[in-house]
């Protein structure tokens, strides 16, 4: 079994719930960082939900990691605070922010995926 350390990005996230990575087939993930940093001259907020696969609905379903976290204008915050979560194959991790005119938050994603 490989382990592969990445990287995830996605700038400019709005209040839809955009998807910053998806568990590729035959791995499974475990989520070692997020950060979410507000880009925004005023306070935002931000959410960062699970989408669980559909395989697995018997124990997993869609769960929010954080939801309405408050962003004062200039700050990030580090979600998962020494945490760890599993993810596996198909799993999605989405993040929006509160603003559907515009771009409010950039996040970053630090993973290892086991293949």
């Amino acid at each position: 079994m490989a382990n592969t350390f990445k990287l995830k990005t996605k700038a400019g996230i709005d209040a839809s719930l955009v998807t910053v990575y998806t568990v590729p087939s035959s791995t499974t993930t475990v989520i070692i960082g997020l950060t979410i940093a507000n880009i925004k001259g005023a306070s935002v907020t931000a959410d960062v939900k699970v989408i669980s696969d559909t395989v697995d609905t018997e124990t997993n379903a869609d769960v929010y990691i954080a939801k309405d976290i408050p962003l004062p204008a200039g700050s990030s915050v580090e979600v998962m605070a020494g945490n760890k979560i599993i993810l596996q194959t198909g799993d999605i991790v989405k993040a929006g922010g509160s603003n559907s005119s515009g771009a409010d938050a950039d996040i970053i994603l630090s993973i290892m995926e086991i293949t």
